[in-house]
C-alpha cells in the first residue's frame, strides 16, 4: 500500500511548522530508541490549544518554553487537549495546564485510569500481575524483571490537575470559525478522544490511525480477560465510515498523509491474519501466549517489548476464546494453555 504524505519536510525535533491555516505541527523528543511524537497546535481567535504533550522530562519541558516564548507566545494558552493516557501523550499535561493556568480536557476513562496508574508509582507489583504473566508462559527471569518495572508509568508523567473538562463522542469544539469534532477509538486505550475537522477534511488521530506502525493493543493484569481486539477492530471500522477517503490525517507518529481507508483496510487485514496465524499454531498442539508471537510479530521480541509483545498476544487469544474458536486451560503450575476447539 502506498500513502500520499502530505509533505516531503518535517520539522526537526524540538521545532514546529505550518500544515494548515491556524495548526502547527510540533515534534517532541522521546527517550531513545523512541525517536519523537508529534504534538498539534491549534489556533484559536483569541488563544491556542494544545494536543497532545510529551513525556514528562526536563527535555520536553525546555522545548515547550521555547515554544510558549516563541510561536505560542502571542496569545495565550486556552486549554491542552489529551488524545489519551499514555506518557508520550499526557505527561506533560499535568504541568503545562499548572503552568498556564488552563483547564485539561480528556475523556473520562482516560483521565480516571491515568490517575490509578501514577498512583501505582513506587508499589510493589501486585499478585494478580504475577499470577497474569506466570499464566502468559514468563520464565522465572521475565517475572524478575517485571517486578522491578512496575510502577515506571508515572515517572515519566507529571501530576495531573484535581480536575479537568470531560470530552465525549460527538462533542464539538469551537475554535473561531473551525468546529473540531470528537471521534472516540477504543482497544489501543480505552477511550482514546481523535479530533476531526469534516469542512476542511483534516483529522488528528493521536494513535489510533498510525501511517507506518499498527498501534499496541493489548490485555493488561488489571482485566486479564478483556477483549480489545474486538474493541479496536469495531473503532477502526467506525472510524472508515466516518471520514472523507481524502481526510488529511495528522498522527501522533510518522508523517501527516492522505489515504485513512487504505490504511484502515491494512491494519484490519493484518490483524485478521494474525488471528487466523494464532489459530494455525494452536491447531498443531496447545500453546502458551509466548508461543504465539510468530504468528503476531515479524521482528524480534526482546524483553524490552516483552510486556508489549505479550499483551497484544493475549489480546488475539482472548478474541478467540471468546469467538469459541479456542479453548483455554490452566494447568498446575497456573500456565495458561490454548488449544483449537
Amino acid at each position: 500500500m502506498s500513502l500520499d504524505y502530505a509533505f516531503d519536510e518535517t520539522p526537526d525535533t524540538g521545532t514546529t511548522m505550518p500544515v494548515a491555516d491556524g495548526i502547527h505541527w510540533l515534534r517532541m523528543p522521546l527517550p531513545p530508541p523512541f525517536g519523537s511524537i508529534n504534538l498539534w497546535l491549534l489556533e484559536d481567535d483569541d488563544g491556542w490549544a494544545i494536543v497532545d504533550t510529551g513525556i514528562f522530562s526536563d527535555a520536553s519541558k525546555t522545548v515547550w518554553r521555547e515554544t510558549l516564548a516563541g510561536l505560542l507566545a502571542d496569545k495565550p494558552v486556552r486549554r491542552v487537549v489529551v488524545t489519551h493516557l499514555h506518557p508520550d501523550h499526557v505527561g506533560c499535561a499535568g504541568w503545562l495546564a499548572s503552568e498556564l493556568d488552563v483547564e485539561l480536557w480528556m475523556t473520562r476513562e482516560e483521565y480516571l485510569l491515568c490517575r490509578v496508574l501514577v498512583a501505582d508509582t513506587g508499589r510493589d507489583a501486585p499478585d494478580a500481575g504475577v499470577r497474569f504473566y506466570t499464566g502468559a508462559g514468563f520464565p522465572v527471569e521475565a517475572l524478575s524483571r517485571y517486578r522491578k518495572m512496575f510502577g515506571l508509568f508515572g515517572r515519566h508523567v507529571g501530576p495531573l490537575p484535581e480536575s479537568y473538562r470531560r470530552l465525549q463522542a460527538g462533542d464539538m469544539l469551537a475554535m473561531g470559525s473551525r468546529r473540531w469534532e470528537v471521534l472516540i477509538g477504543n482497544g489501543h486505550s480505552p477511550e482514546h478522544a481523535c479530533l476531526s475537522d469534516a469542512q476542511r477534511k483534516l483529522f488528528i488521530s493521536g494513535d489510533q490511525l498510525l501511517p507506518t506502525i499498527s498501534s499496541n493493543v493489548s490485555v493488561y493484569p488489571t482485566e486479564p480477560h478483556a477483549d480489545p481486539l474486538r474493541d479496536w477492530l469495531d473503532s477502526l471500522a467506525r472510524l472508515r465510515e466516518h471520514l472523507p477517503a481524502d481526510v488529511l490525517v495528522l498522527p501522533a507518529h510518522g508523517r501527516p498523509f492522505r489515504g485513512a481507508h487504505a490504511r484502515i483496510d491494512e491494519l484490519i487485514a493484518e490483524h485478521t491474519e494474525g488471528l487466523a496465524g494464532v489459530i494455525e499454531l494452536c491447531a498443531e498442539r496447545p500453546r502458551r501466549a509466548l508461543d504465539v508471537f510468530p504468528a503476531l510479530f515479524k521482528s524480534e521480541v526482546t524483553e524490552r517489548n516483552l510486556i508489549m509483545a505479550t499483551g497484544e498476544a493475549v489480546a488475539h487469544l482472548n478474541y478467540l476464546v471468546a469467538d469459541g474458536e479456542l479453548t483455554k486451560t490452566e494447568d498446575a503450575d497456573g500456565v495458561l494453555w490454548y488449544a483449537r476447539r
